[in-house]
Formats: structure tokens, C-alpha cells, sequence
């Protein structure tokens, strides 16, 4: 009689390989490996197929989702200005629902009773996977091994080598964890669980230290279209390569390093060094754009939505209906979204210094100038003012009357 197979979200690190073999024994299923590359540098995923079968896996499952991840998850985030306490934008975060999409199809496709993936009972991300496990497939197991089994990574080192696994590091000493995707990377673990302590230069591969950076600064021209970015210098680009292409440039010029105190959903504080360089130049570019081109209650609302929405995300709730119902408020806003943004890189900033909207701006030079060609009534301003500051105007009689009356 055939085993019931479980799909684990592979990786090709230590604990998936481990938690391979570790499934099969302790649970007694087969494995169908299934990795997703996202843009996080992988430069051979036939090696990474190849490393699951190896680690014990019945079958092996390597995804090419870069466009996928561009196009589905990081363009609506971006039209969002997702950034969870307005600071991180959601580089993890935003790789897990997509994940989860191609774990639960993979396991249609090869009548898998369930799920896993090699998270820690401590982080976010088996909230991410397990939940939106729930929502695509809510007749689906979830198992979390490495959340189960309590082996530090010493031990599983020791576990694997113990059992003749080729995982693909031997060495107990490597101080980070890392994850990354064509958004960003995040670091932790090491040293840098000291909030104290200055992250060392070597947990940096992104982003250059702005001592290092050029001496000049260095202008990008940003096209958007319906709040995406589709041009960069004056090439259209597919978002992919766009993004992949700003965040080679941004790096070199030491934009987008992040050092900061996170509230993670399960309770505790986590000290977590970002690199965001392509994510944080098009943020800062593409709220810019929103100034120019938004109605003023339109901004002032989706200011608010922002927060909200990035909030859903990092808490795992993406495939959820009230994501999904704030994104086509963000798809409308979006659609007035349109113009070029001028962004310069330099010692760690992207500032915009430029930008300009034909079809959707709503800047009005001579509504706005202070000289020859003022179109701007101010005699219109006297009665304006009187009846804005009309209810203070009343209150404050009011409590003077009282505090002559006492």
C-alpha cells in the first residue's frame, strides 16, 4: 500500500534537506520536494531538483515564478507603498503566498494529502504558509518539522551527517539566517540578535556601506504607468527586470539598508537587517507620483489603507477577502498614477528631485506661482478662512464666557 505523500516547501538549505528524512521517519510519508525561485539568486534550479531527490524526496518539484512574483505580488504591494511600520517592504512576506499557490497546486497535481514547509514555531512565516494553506486549500494537512522537532542547527547538522544526507553545509560556525527575493534580502541570527551591536559589514551583500559609495551622485528616471514602474532611463522593461535592474543600481549607491526593531506577529520583538535597494528607490518614487497626481481626500485615504494593508500582508492574510477588497481600491487609485519621477542615488538615499505628469497631474504652475501669471482669487480666501475657523471661533467664546461666569 502506498505511503500518503506530504509537498514540502524546499529551499535546498540545511533544514529542508534535513526535514526530508525526518518526515519520512517520524510521520512515514513520501516527500514531493517543491522549491519556487523568486528572485533570490538561484542560478542553477535543476541542482536544487537534483539536491531533493538526493535528500530523499520521491519527486522534485523546481518552479520558475520570477515573473509571477513580479507581476502578482510585487505590483500590487507596490501600488500599495506596503512597508509594515512603515519601514520594511514586506521582502519575506510577500514570497510565501506565492509559494503556498504552487505548494497546494503541487499537491493536486500528485494527490498529496497535505503540505509543509521548514519554519521555526518563533517567525512569521509559518503563519504566512500555514494560513494561506487554509484559505486556497482548507482540506489540506500542514505539517511544520522543523517546529516539531526542536533540533538547533548544530544538532541537525549532526542529525544529517548521522544519516548519510547531503545537505549543502557541514559548517556549524555560519552566523545568519538569510532569505531574499527579487524585492530585498533579510538577515538575522548572529550577532545581530544584539540590538546593541552594529551589524557587521559582512551581513551586507546587496547594498554597498555609504563610506564606499560613489562620490557623485548618480539620476535614474522612473516611467510609471497606472502606478506600476515600466521604464527606467527611457527603456520599457518587463517589471522584472526593471526591478532587477534598480536594484543593481540603487545597491551600488548604498540605498535601501535597514536596521530595526520588529513586532512580529507571534508576540516578541526581533532585531532584522534589511536590503531593499530597487523596493525602497520605486516606494519613495511612486509616492511621490501619488502627491502629484492624487485628489487630496484620495491621498489622505489611501494614506490610511497603506497600513492597513501592509498589515495584512506581513500577518499572512493575503489570500484573505479583505485583502482582496483593498486591492481594488488600490487598482482605482492606481489608475490616476501615471508621469515620470527623476530619483537621485546617493550615500544611501534615493531622493526625488523631479516629477512631471502630463495626463494626470495635478499641479497647476499658475494656481501655485507667487508671480506674473497668479490665476489664484485671494480675494476668495477672506470668506473662506472666516468660515473654517467659524467653529473654534465659537467654542472659544463659549469658554471665555464661562470663565468670566466662574
Amino acid at each position: 500500500m502506498s505511503k500518503p505523500r506530504i509537498v514540502l516547501a524546499y529551499s535546498g538549505g540545511l533544514d529542508t534537506s534535513v526535514a526530508i528524512e525526518w518526515l519520512k521517519e517520524h510521520k512515514d510519508v513520501d516527500v514531493v520536494a517543491c522549491a519556487v525561485d523568486v528572485g533570490q539568486g538561484v542560478d542553477d534550479l535543476e541542482e536544487i531538483r537534483q539536491r531533493g531527490l538526493e535528500c530523499g524526496a520521491v519527486e522534485s518539484v523546481v518552479i520558475d515564478a520570477t515573473t509571477e512574483f513580479a507581476d502578482g505580488f510585487i505590483a500590487p504591494a507596490l501600488k500599495a507603498n506596503a512597508m509594515y511600520m512603515n519601514k520594511y517592504p514586506l521582502v519575506s512576506a510577500l514570497s510565501r503566498p506565492l509559494i503556498v499557490k504552487h505548494l497546494v497546486q503541487v499537491a493536486r497535481d500528485t494527490g498529496a494529502a497535505g503540505v509543509a514547509h521548514g519554519c521555526t514555531g518563533k517567525g512569521n512565516d509559518q503563519v504566512r504558509f500555514e494560513v494561506g494553506t487554509m484559505c486556497l486549500a482548507p482540506d489540506l494537512a500542514t505539517l511544520a518539522p522543523i517546529r516539531e522537532w526542536g533540533l538547533t542547527r548544530d544538532a541537525a547538522i549532526d542529525w544529517a551527517t548521522e544519516r548519510g544526507i547531503p545537505i549543502p553545509v557541514t559548517s556549524k560556525t555560519s552566523p545568519y539566517s538569510i532569505d531574499e527575493n527579487a524585492w530585498g534580502r533579510t538577515a538575522e541570527c548572529g550577532i545581530i540578535e544584539d540590538p546593541w551591536a552594529a551589524p557587521p559589514a559582512d551581513v551586507y551583500e546587496r547594498t554597498v556601506d555609504v563610506v564606499d559609495a560613489p562620490d557623485t551622485p548618480e539620476e535614474v528616471v522612473i516611467g510609471f504607468r497606472r502606478g506600476l514602474p515600466v521604464s527606467l532611463d527611457g527603456e520599457e522593461l518587463p517589471l522584472a527586470e526593471l526591478v532587477a535592474r534598480l536594484d543593481g543600481q540603487a545597491g551600488r549607491h548604498g540605498v535601501g539598508r535597514i536596521d530595526m526593531i520588529e513586532d512580529r506577529l507571534v508576540g516578541i520583538k526581533s532585531r532584522e537587517i534589511y536590503e531593499c535597494p530597487a523596493a525602497i528607490t520605486l516606494i519613495n518614487a511612486h509616492r511621490d507620483l501619488e502627491d502629484l497626481c492624487l485628489e487630496q481626500e484620495l491621498a489622505d485615504h489611501k494614506r490610511n489603507e497603506e497600513s492597513r494593508y501592509a498589515q495584512l500582508i506581513y500577518n499572512g492574510l493575503w489570500w484573505g477577502p479583505l485583502k482582496r477588497a483593498i486591492d481594488a481600491f488600490m487598482e482605482e487609485a492606481a489608475g490616476y498614477v501615471n508621469g515620470e519621477v527623476r530619483v537621485q542615488l546617493f550615500k544611501g538615499s534615493a531622493t526625488v528631485v523631479g516629477r512631471r505628469s502630463e495626463s494626470s497631474g495635478l499641479y497647476s504652475y499658475d494656481m501655485a506661482t507667487y508671480d506674473e501669471g497668479d490665476r489664484f482669487d485671494q480675494t476668495l480666501a477672506e470668506g473662506f478662512v472666516k468660515l473654517w475657523g467659524l467653529p473654534l471661533k465659537t467654542w472659544a467664546a463659549r469658554t471665555r464666557d464661562a470663565d468670566v461666569e466662574a
